[in-house]
């Protein structure tokens, strides 16, 4: 698969969320082959925790299934830019690559001042720059679904 198709998966992810009453966000995990060998969705209403965002969620997962050497060779997929916190697990579980579609930005603009997601603008980039190994970022991708799962969910 590619990266669209996979960033597609991602969106798609995000309105089962959404669907759910969930913040709308969808993550997944691919191996070297690239093969999907996780999925996640935000949990932060239905499970109460606001740390529950689909790249945490992913994270948490990953790091029960496989060692840091395997996580090392894998890319996350997201439909939306990791933030602060989500880069800092992805940074901390090694996941050397990130792919995402919407930016931190872009969110932004549409969540506004919504105090659902008190949106960083911090992009991710700036986070891993940070660290001492690198993580390669892909992003953001014109996938237009990604913007539209989120239009009409927060009120900016």
């Amino acid at each position: 698969m590619d990266d669209i198709a996979l960033l597609q998966r991602a969106v798609k992810l995000a309105a089962a969320a959404r669907a759910r009453g969930d913040h709308p966000f969808g993550a997944l995990l691919v191996d070297a082959d690239g093969g999907i060998v996780l999925e996640a969705q935000n949990t932060v209403s239905t499970d109460r925790d606001p740390t529950g965002h689909a790249e945490t969620n992913l994270v948490r997962l990953a790091g029960r299934r496989f060692r840091p050497d395997e996580r090392e060779s894998m890319t996350l997929y997201t439909s939306t830019e990791p933030c602060a916190m989500c880069a800092g697990a992805i940074y901390w579980a090694r996941i050397s690559t990130v792919v995402f579609a919407l930016s931190e930005s872009d969110l932004l603009s549409i969540t506004g001042a919504d105090p659902e997601n008190p949106t960083l603008d911090l992009p991710c980039r700036e986070v891993f720059a940070r660290g001492a190994h690198p993580t390669t970022v892909r992003g953001p991708f014109a996938i237009p679904a990604a913007r539209e799962v989120h239009v009409g969910f927060w009120r900016p």
